[in-house]
């Protein structure tokens, strides 16, 4: 049994370089040192430090949401619903769907700016998911003239709110608020 020390291991790589590329083990590793130094600057052109402090914020804010508990808001209208479009990093993100309100915080790298569905945040989203559309015109509750498959997509997309978000609210009509405060002043009365 013969014994490969370090010189035949090194005499091994020079030749295997040789034969190979033509070059000497100084011109090989001068070659590929400028090639590392090149990839790494051609790189750094092209990631701004901007995008490195986004992703450490867009860490943060989940981060943050995951320790937060859910707020419980009971009645709100759409236009209270729209504060909470993931414009403000220090309000939860919200979206309904059949008239039930989930926070869907833990999911912001979705749901939150800059995610691909970042559009239903701070709306009721049943029709747009019903339809699996990305139209504004389709962000409201209506459900009117869907057809059967478009509901059972919609019953997929509810089941699977249920299993993953919290509900935190009720989204009612404008009216109903204002009923309410009305009977309210009428009782103090």
């Amino acid at each position: 049994m013969q014994v490969v020390g370090l010189r035949d291991i090194y005499g091994l790589i020079v030749e295997a370089i040789h034969d190979y590329l033509g070059l000497s083990p100084t011109a090989f590793l001068v070659i590929a040192g400028i090639m590392i130094i090149t990839y790494k600057i051609v790189c750094g052109m092209f990631v701004a430090v901007d995008d490195y402090k986004a992703v450490r914020d867009v860490k943060a804010a989940y981060e943050e949401d995951m320790r937060r508990d859910p707020v419980q808001l009971g009645n709100v209208t759409e236009e209270e619903l729209k504060a909470y479009d993931g414009s403000d990093p220090k309000k939860p993100l919200l979206m309904a769907i059949k008239g039930q309100i989930y926070d869907v915080s833990r999911g912001r790298m979705f749901y939150g700016p800059g995610g691909s569905y970042s559009m239903f945040a701070g709306h009721d989203a049943t029709r747009a998911l019903a339809l699996m559309s990305f139209d504004p015109q389709d962000l409201t509750g209506n459900t009117d003239s869907l057809s059967e498959s478009e509901l059972d997509v919609l019953e997929d997309w509810e089941l699977k709110f249920n299993e993953k978000y919290p509900k935190v609210g009720v989204l009612v009509p404008k009216a109903a608020i204002v009923d309410n405060h009305s009977d309210d002043t009428k009782k103090d009365v």
